[in-house]
C-alpha cells in the first residue's frame, strides 16, 4: 500500500517520541493507570485462551513497545509469541524483560511476514498511533490465517456520563503534567489525550473492522469504557 508523505512524517514523529520516553514508559503506564492496565492485558489473554493453549499456534503482538502484552500472552501459553515494534529503544527494554520472546523490529503498517501466517494478532494501545487506521487493520488481516483472531486493546470513549467528565479532566489536564514531570517530555503526554480524541469510538472501530473484512466483530468495554477490547475473525 502506498503511504503518503504525511503518513511517513507521522510515523517518524511517533517513533522519535516513543524513543524519548522509553526509559520511563513502564513506570508511567502503571502509575498513571493505577495498574489497571495490567488487568486489561490479562483480559486480552483470556479472550485468546483457545489459541494460546495450542502448541502449534503462532501469535504476533504488534506495536509491542516494552513487551507487556507479549509477556502476558506468554504466561502459561503453549503457543509461540512474537513481538514487533518500530521503536528500537522500546524493543531493547522488551528484550531485557523477556529473553524467551523474539522481538522483531518492524513497522505495523508494512509487516515483513507472509500472508495467512498467524493464528492471532494483537495490538495494545498502538492502533491509534498508526498513520492510517484502516490500512493498519488491512495489514493485520493480510497476515492472519483464515479463522485467525485479531484483538485490539485501545483507549476508547467512556460510556458512563458522570465518569466521562471526570476521566476527560484527568486525561487532558492531570495526566500530561504528571507524565511530563516524570518523563521529561510533556509533549508526549499531551499527544496521548489528543490521539485518543481523534480515534474512532467503540462502534465506529467495530464498523471499520467489518469493512476490512473481519467477521464476528464484537467489543467489550473496560472500566466504564476508558478502554475496550475489539475482537474480529478473518
Amino acid at each position: 500500500m502506498e503511504r503518503t508523505t504525511r503518513e511517513l512524517q507521522h510515523a517518524s514523529a511517533v517513533r522519535e517520541m516513543f524513543a524519548g520516553i522509553a526509559p520511563r514508559y513502564d513506570l508511567l503506564n502503571h502509575l498513571l493507570s493505577l495498574n489497571i492496565d495490567k488487568r486489561w492485558r490479562r483480559r486480552v489473554r483470556s479472550k485468546l485462551s483457545d489459541i494460546l493453549d495450542d502448541p502449534n499456534a503462532i501469535v504476533l503482538d504488534v506495536a509491542c513497545g516494552t513487551g507487556d502484552l507479549s509477556i502476558e500472552l506468554q504466561h502459561d501459553a503453549n503457543a509461540r509469541i512474537i513481538g514487533t515494534d518500530f521503536c528500537r529503544p522500546m524493543l531493547a527494554i522488551a528484550a531485557e524483560k523477556a529473553a524467551t520472546i523474539p522481538f522483531v523490529e518492524g513497522d505495523a503498517m508494512v509487516l515483513g511476514f507472509a500472508d495467512d501466517f498467524f493464528d492471532a494478532v494483537t495490538i495494545a494501545f498502538g492502533l491509534r498511533n498508526l498513520s492510517n487506521f484502516s490500512d493498519g487493520l488491512a495489514e493485520f488481516f493480510r497476515i492472519l490465517k483464515p479463522g485467525g483472531k485479531l484483538a485490539v486493546l485501545e483507549f476508547s470513549s467512556p460510556v458512563v456520563p458522570g465518569f466521562r467528565s471526570i476521566f476527560n479532566f484527568y486525561f487532558s489536564r492531570v495526566l500530561p503534567r504528571i507524565g511530563g514531570a516524570v518523563s521529561g517530555s510533556r509533549g508526549a503526554y499531551e499527544y496521548l489525550p489528543d490521539s485518543v480524541s481523534k480515534f474512532p469510538d467503540q462502534k465506529k472501530l467495530a464498523e471499520m473492522m467489518k469493512e476490512i473484512g473481519f467477521g464476528s466483530v464484537g467489543f467489550e468495554d473496560l472500566t466504564g469504557g476508558i478502554a475496550a477490547i475489539h475482537i474480529g475473525i478473518k
